[in-house]
């Protein structure tokens, strides 16, 4: 069975999170480290993956510096999308050559498949939070059904409709995918919606889908959730979709046994919540 190793960063700088992301990798290909996922939060950013269009970010930079917004362009696939606090980040360094194919014929996961397997936790996840959340035909990410759902309070790109059809509104996206897969090591990952201020979205044209809304789970239940016991929740899923073991590491620097030069801060009440576990795709 595989090991996971999980790190909990608590909140990170992007610029920060790129390069940490760049290390990992690199230890990743040369097997000075097993499969790592970071989960962590960002300051508020913009990032523009490599199918990005810069027109779907819509706001002046005047309005992206009254808000406090960074914009940053990646190597990840995908178009543009934000990152915020009350959002779980999280970052797969995983060498896809360690998981079998669902046909059980190959020994290496593809990228797609990677993708999928990205999609189950997080609709797992979502599910232990009593949300029901699918994928959606042609798109990349997990989708709400927004059936019965108050949409004077639901978040709405510039050219997002309000007269479109019954099944069109019924779905809203609560997580986005875009990942980076370098000689079978992946970097880059997933973004759940789960406190986030849903506001910083009427900045850009999400994944340039203007079709949609966007949601989290938090405007799903209609209270604030607690992001140890989300992260909680990846992690367990993580464990299950990807078929491996899973070990909580209190900091990189116990997991290399060297500082890595990133500044970090770790939730303070991290220990106390887990003290008993002593390409291109948008």
């Amino acid at each position: 069975m595989n090991l996971i190793s999980i790190v909990q960063l608590g909140t990170v700088d992007y610029a920060a999170g790129l390069r940490l992301q760049q290390q990992l990798v690199a230890l990743r290909k040369e097997e000075t480290i097993g499969d790592l996922l970071l989960l962590l939060e960002h300051e508020p950013v913009i990032t523009l993956g490599r199918n990005a269009k810069p027109g779907n970010v819509i706001a002046s930079p005047e309005l992206l510096a009254q808000r406090a917004v960074a914009l940053f362009e990646c190597d990840r696939g995908g178009d543009v999308t934000f990152h915020g606090p009350g959002q779980i980040v999280g970052y797969p360094i995983f060498d896809l050559r360690g998981f079998a194919a669902p046909d059980g014929k190959r020994k290496t996961l593809g990228a797609v498949e990677f993708v999928r397997r990205l999609e189950e936790v997080l609709i797992r996840t979502c599910a232990d939070f009593a949300i029901p959340t699918k994928r959606v035909p042609g798109l990349t990410g997990v989708w709400t059904d927004l059936k019965g759902h108050d949409f004077s309070r639901a978040v709405k790109t510039p050219n997002w409709n309000g007269a479109l059809a019954p099944e069109v509104l019924a779905e809203a996206k609560l997580a986005a995918i875009g990942v980076h897969i370098s000689r079978f090591v992946t970097s880059h990952g997933f973004a759940l919606n789960v406190n986030t201020d849903l506001s910083f979205f009427n900045l850009i044209i999400p994944c340039g889908i203007t079709t949609k809304p966007v949601t989290s789970m938090q405007q799903q239940l209609g209270r604030e959730l607690d992001l140890n016991a989300v992260a909680e929740s990846i992690s367990r899923n993580f464990g299950v979709v990807f078929r491996s073991q899973i070990l909580w590491v209190d900091t990189l620097d116990a997991l290399l046994g060297r500082s890595v030069g990133v500044p970090i801060r770790v939730p303070e009440n991290l220990r106390q919540l887990h003290q008993d576990d002593d390409l291109r795709q948008a």
